[in-house]
């Protein structure tokens, strides 16, 4: 699976200095009039500060009528302000007014229809937001600022169209909604999957770890029923694993919702069976006859938790529109809504259901954790929620890592360290994140999220089955000094070649074992990912999975720009996404940690 996507803060980024803040900027929207009927508008600006520094992201709604193109106007209320790099729009100042004009790919706004632009920019002083924006000349009146995030007022950082779909909302649980508990991994006994536990036990050494609880993965309408003759998942269906659950006297089970259409836009490997333009299907043919089974009475005192739809929501911002990183199939289910109508649906059907805790995929620190993607993700999991009937009452958290490498905690060196006059977040590992492990970035993610209206009550899971990075290339203390580079080469435990490497990783090791609340704001450390399972093929395997191959499972791939043209750092010999991988098996086992007695 493809977690990393092209992080487009890397090419806005400048020499900045000091830690990172987010400022709820203004939100000016003007009311509709006879004299003003044409164009009418929201912008909402929102900026990150550093000391003699700023990055400004600007999302403009138009609520008036289509425009072809467009120029925003603002007036900076401090003389020093000084606009220095920007994106997604033509910046120009003069004295302190400043212009932003589209560039020719994001011209075109809807009535409704929305775009996001930013700029990397200087002060000194002070640093007031503008309280005064016009689009195409005409004044979007007020200034009222954006509530603090306390009490707030989201704006969808990326608005998708809703595609016109016969298919009618969810209807009501078929078990009558209940009371759910704050944390569903507390004081719970987790499922064990006796399928992956036979798997883990064919490894010398796997009954170490073969108890601990792993997510099923439903990754076809086939698997809801068992796909006996596949080469990966097994034979047992959703139902088989619910009454299993039953009998073991298990409190909770897991399972992976991940099937969208046009799964999985920005890479091959999980590509799933459903076209783009499937979404009818998918609710009709997945997502109900899922929540048919998980609704029978015979399962209401079971907590099942559905973790929704891996590797998606990101996606439209990250991989779509004029990034360096945008693919055809994540442009088309941006402007189809399949992705965001999907994911609601999903969280309406399935949450109606009186023991179900839907937790959304919310990527990891090293697809977002950059400003100019960090808010703007937020708002797309607020839209997706919002929608096809769902409300944020039907998301009871998010989890991070799934699938993915990214250290939980790197304890030898912080974002905020400096080596010779230079931060880390200048080191070519770091490449401007404000974040450098999952744990770290998912409470910060968590107060962004509470930010954009989702309950304070929600609670974050962080998948550690494959982000121990132990064995004999731990460092046991921070790297040199002698340079930035050197110092954070030197410190850092995860240890692949590119943060951007994702499939396979040789020298992984298992992590933290399943843990409920370790954490503020942590729900439960879990592995949802089984160990074990690979993530893509090493070379092209042909199967009746839709499972494609994609060159960064391939390890004598160079690299592209997501990876910074770096080795992909994957294990040779590998089967298709989803199957039994013996050999990484036993790697993850040798390089866990905490180490395996």
């Amino acid at each position: 699976m493809n977690l990393w996507r092209n992080l487009s803060g890397r090419r806005r980024a400048v020499a900045l200095a000091g830690a990172s803040a987010l400022v709820a900027g203004g939100l000016v929207t003007i009311p509709v009039t006879a004299a003003q009927a044409a164009t009418q508008c929201s912008v909402d600006y929102t900026t990150n500060d550093w000391p003699g520094g700023f990055t400004a992201n600007i999302t403009i709604k138009n609520l008036g009528d289509p425009v072809s193109s467009w120029n925003l106007g603002f007036t900076f209320p401090n003389g020093s302000q000084r606009v220095q790099q920007g994106w997604a729009a033509k910046f120009t100042q003069s004295g302190q007014n400043v212009t932003a004009t589209n560039e020719s790919w994001n011209g075109s706004l809807g009535s409704g229809a929305s775009t996001s632009i930013g700029f990397n920019g200087a002060w000194s002083g002070s640093n007031p937001k503008p309280t005064s924006f016009t689009l195409n000349g005409v004044v979007c009146n007020g200034g009222t600022p954006t509530p603090s995030p306390s009490n707030p007022t989201p704006t969808p950082s990326n608005p998708t169209p809703t595609p016109t779909d016969p298919t009618p909302s969810p209807t009501g649980p078929t078990t009558p909604p209940g009371p759910k508990v704050d944390n569903p991994y507390l004081n719970a006994k987790g499922y064990v999957n006796p399928e992956w536990k036979a798997k883990a036990e064919s490894v010398a050494g796997g009954n170490r770890v073969s108890n601990n609880p792993t997510a099923v993965w439903i990754d076809r309408i086939a698997a809801i029923n068992g796909t006996p003759d596949s080469s990966s998942n097994g034979a047992m269906g959703v139902r088989d694993h619910l009454d299993e659950a039953l009998r073991q006297g298990a409190k909770y089970i897991q399972f992976v919702i991940y099937n969208l259409p046009g799964r999985d836009c920005a890479a091959l490997a999980s590509n799933g069976e459903l076209g783009p333009n499937e979404l009818p299907k998918y609710k009709s043919d997945y997502i109900d006859p899922i929540a048919a089974i998980q609704g029978d009475a015979k399962y209401k005192d079971l907590r099942i938790i559905n973790i929704i739809e891996i590797d998606s929501l990101p996606n439209l911002h990250t991989n779509t529109g004029g990034s360096p990183g945008a693919t055809a199939m994540c442009d088309t289910v941006k402007a189809n809504g399949a992705y965001i109508n999907g994911v609601g649906y999903a969280l309406a059907k399935l949450g109606a259901i009186g023991n179900v805790y839907n937790y959304v995929d919310a990527a990891h620190h090293g697809w977002i954790g950059w400003d100019s993607n960090f808010s703007p993700v937020a708002g797309i999991i607020k839209e997706a929620a919002t929608a096809s009937g769902s409300t944020v009452n039907h998301v009871h958290g998010f989890i991070v890592n799934t699938a993915n490498y990214s250290a939980l905690k790197e304890p030898y060196f912080k974002v905020t360290d400096t080596v010779n006059g230079q931060m880390v977040r200048q080191s070519k590992w770091v490449d401007w994140n404000f974040y450098v492990d999952e744990l770290s970035f998912a409470q910060a993610f968590r107060n962004e999220l509470v930010s954009k209206g989702f309950p304070n009550s929600i609670g974050m899971l962080i998948d550690t089955s494959r982000n121990g990075w132990g064995g004999t290339a731990r460092p046991t203390g921070p790297g040199p000094m002698t340079d930035v580079n050197a110092y954070v080469d030197g410190s850092r435990i995860d240890r692949r070649i590119h943060a951007g490497n994702w499939c396979n990783q040789a020298g992984a090791g298992l992590g933290e074992r399943p843990k409920a609340a370790p954490e503020p704001g942590i729900d439960a450390y879990v592995w949802v990912k089984p160990p074990g399972e690979s993530d893509g093929s090493s070379k092209e395997i042909p199967n009746n999975e839709g499972k494609g191959f994609d060159r960064m499972c391939d390890p004598t791939y160079g690299g592209n720009a997501r990876n910074g043209y770096s080795r992909t750092g994957s294990l040779d010999n590998a089967p298709i996404s989803g199957a039994w991988f013996p050999a990484q098996f036993a790697q993850l086992m040798q390089n866990a940690y905490p180490p395996l007695s």
